[in-house]
């Protein structure tokens, strides 16, 4: 059974816009299976962040329906866990503090936060010496570095164990070697963990070497025109991104995007099958 279904979505932002019939995202019908990590790549302004709150129900369909884990989508979602591209820690909390922020708020966990403190301390000590971040529990965001901080999110993410993990461009400001670090930690812990992933970004090498799939979204308004199984031997090490089967898999996707990026009036997008 899929565990994210978008059935004929459309978006427009207020009813003025519907009334006129300007949607951010139109015509999104996608399935998800069950631990499926999926990359959704596009040029800038195209509607993936938008998608991205329609999967978390920070907003609702104009038209359409959405099922997450079986459940039709009416509101924000318990089950997810989010992360960006600014790591967004409180300054005033240690790393500590602020993975356990969402046990804070999160029901059932912050009705039995004072009880349980102990354990969930245990478990974010755990979480973060998994990311490597052992050590630095009790350091505040300005003591670390900007790959140490988007550890810690994605460890605050995680906290909660939700089903659903969804990055918005979360190492886009972080170096090379620093990004690619983080890919590996998060293939791991999602190996391990097996939830679901939605990553959106406008790294190809990143959605090709992290994703099983990834969806290629048209300028706005936003439609998913690609579908692309990544078919990469899993588990999947940092050497593979130089083999010619990646590369050849970015190219096919940097194409597609290039087409997409043409002034229009241009010959139209032609869609992979």
């Amino acid at each position: 059974m899929a565990f994210v279904e978008f059935s004929n979505v459309w978006l427009a932002y207020n009813d003025e816009l519907l009334a006129e019939s300007r949607f951010a995202v139109e015509d999104i019908t996608m399935k998800v299976g069950q631990g499926e990590f999926i990359a959704i790549v596009g040029p800038s302004g195209c509607g993936k962040s938008t998608f991205m709150k329609l999967a978390t129900g920070l907003k609702m369909p104009s038209r359409g329906n959405i099922l997450i884990d079986g459940q039709h989508v009416s509101g924000p979602l318990k089950i997810t866990g989010m992360a960006f591209q600014s790591s967004s820690l409180l300054p005033w909390r240690t790393t500590l503090q602020n993975v356990l922020l969402p046990l804070e708020i999160v029901e059932p966990h912050r009705s039995q936060f004072r009880a349980r403190r102990a354990e969930y301390e245990e478990k974010a000590r755990r979480l973060l010496q998994s990311v490597g971040l052992g050590g630095y529990e009790d350091k505040f965001p300005w003591q670390l570095s900007g790959g140490m901080q988007q550890r810690a999110s994605i460890c605050r993410a995680l906290i909660h164990e939700p089903k659903m993990l969804l990055l918005d461009e979360p190492f886009g400001a972080l170096d090379a070697f620093t990004r690619e670090e983080l890919w590996c930690i998060l293939r791991d812990l999602w190996t391990v963990q097996k939830f679901n992933v939605i990553l959106v970004t406008h790294d190809l090498r990143e959605a090709v070497f992290l994703a099983d799939t990834v969806y290629v979204m048209s300028r706005s308004p936003g439609r998913l025109l690609v579908k692309r199984a990544i078919e990469l031997p899993r588990p999947r090490e940092l050497e593979v991104t130089y083999s010619r089967e990646f590369t050849d898999i970015v190219l096919e996707l940097r194409e597609h995007i290039g087409a997409i990026r043409k002034p229009l009036g241009n010959a139209p997008v032609q869609v992979a099958p």
